[in-house]
């Protein structure tokens, strides 16, 4: 029986963690026996073994934006040095026909790879294409050591390409297959008929970590603005914040409670987006750095409008004016504009939203990710390299 061993920096249930579990599902319906290692026994561990994997911890480095400084740098590749000797001895215990390392945020198990003799794949779900150029080949370079680059969206694989030409030939495009909500049927919008929620507020959801770069913030003005219009809209944040980023959760939590939003802002913490979608008039994702947005394909499948970002992957999910709306990133004016376009006409948003669950259904189907996964990991694990691809 072949074995794939699946390696990745967080043991979360955020985007390219949930975009793991696809991945080992796709290895075990290809026959494979699966071993996973993250850096802790969290909640993706459970869901790991829900589809037939194996889990095993060991902590290796992250790499984080607070390395990006000459004495960061240093201060990792020590850290790095250290966790090589136990990332080898564990891939040699596996002895893997193929491996995945699931972001470029692990370097480590790239290079520990290539020491136990085994040519890894790297999954992308990065997109630094504002960062300086040497960052850029940094985080690119270790790929040269990959067999094979897969980027989860177009805008993944231009960065990593423009930084290192050398990784053309070896990277192809394989978007994120996502789930559809439980029971595969979307709730009807709560407004589609105009009348049903005539003097109720209306429901705007954000799902995503409070981060800048999701444009948490700019959500907050966006309500601040329709409501200094005389409408009555509420929006929930689902997520919380990478450790580290707490001083901006405090900002947001802050902002709520000025005048203009006090009792308007819900922080529902880590919840199940399916339960908020199915409350939601409007889904925002107004990220300003976005290579794929597994949040936006999953707003879709659940039948809701969805205003998004034009920004990196969300511009290759959303298709504006058909399947949803794009406005520029950090636009707070534009995206109420947008979220009060679609609150006005709800037979509009009715129509984007049947023809965007239609189309992220047909594009971003689980079972086609899953089979390209495993025939790239286990019936074609044997390849050297494949010719790039879009999907």
């Amino acid at each position: 029986m072949t074995t794939v061993l699946l390696t990745h920096a967080s043991a979360d249930l955020y985007g390219s963690d949930l975009q793991l579990v696809e991945t080992a599902a796709g290895c075990v319906d290809a026959g494979a026996r699966v071993v996973v290692v993250l850096p802790d026994d969290g909640p993706l561990a459970a869901r790991m073994r829900s589809v037939g994997a194996r889990v095993e911890t060991l902590e290796v480095p992250v790499l984080r934006k607070a390395h990006l400084t000459p004495r960061g740098i240093v201060a990792l590749g020590v850290r790095m040095l250290r966790a090589l000797g136990p990332t080898v001895r564990l891939i040699r215990r596996v002895r893997p026909d193929s491996m995945l390392v699931n972001t470029l945020t692990v370097p480590t198990w790239v290079v520990a790879a290539r020491l136990a003799g085994v040519a890894p794949v790297c999954h992308v779900h990065e997109a630094e294409a504002d960062a300086s150029w040497v960052v850029r080949v940094g985080l690119a370079a270790p790929l040269l050591f990959a067999r094979d680059v897969i980027a989860n969206s177009a805008t993944a694989r231009d960065v990593v390409v423009s930084a290192v030409p050398m990784l053309r030939r070896r990277t192809r495009v394989i978007y994120n297959g996502v789930p559809g909500p439980p029971g595969g049927s979307a709730v009807p919008l709560p407004a589609a008929d105009g009348d049903a929620r005539v003097g109720a507020p209306a429901q705007v959801v954000l799902v995503g970590r409070l981060s800048p770069r999701k444009g948490t913030d700019v959500a907050l003005e966006a309500v601040a603005l329709l409501r200094q219009a005389g409408r009555d809209v509420r929006l929930t944040l689902c997520g919380s914040a990478f450790a580290g980023y707490e001083w901006f959760e405090h900002r947001l939590r802050g902002r709520a409670g000025e005048a203009d939003l006090v009792g308007a802002v819900r922080f529902a913490g880590y919840a199940d987006p399916w339960e908020w979608f199915a409350r939601s008039d409007v889904v925002v994702v107004p990220s300003l750095v976005e290579p794929f947005g597994n949040v936006a394909v999953q707003a879709l499948l659940a039948g809701r409008p969805v205003v998004a970002s034009r920004a990196q992957g969300l511009a290759e999910i959303v298709r504006d004016g058909e399947t949803g709306l794009l406005v520029p990133p950090g636009d707070a004016a534009a995206l109420a504009d947008a979220i009060a376009t679609l609150l006005d006409d709800p037979a509009r948003a009715s129509t984007l939203a049947e023809a965007g669950r239609s189309d992220a259904a047909e594009r971003f189907g689980v079972q086609r990710y899953r089979a390209q996964m495993g025939r790239l990991l286990v019936v074609r694990r044997d390849v050297v390299r494949m010719a790039p691809t879009k999907e």
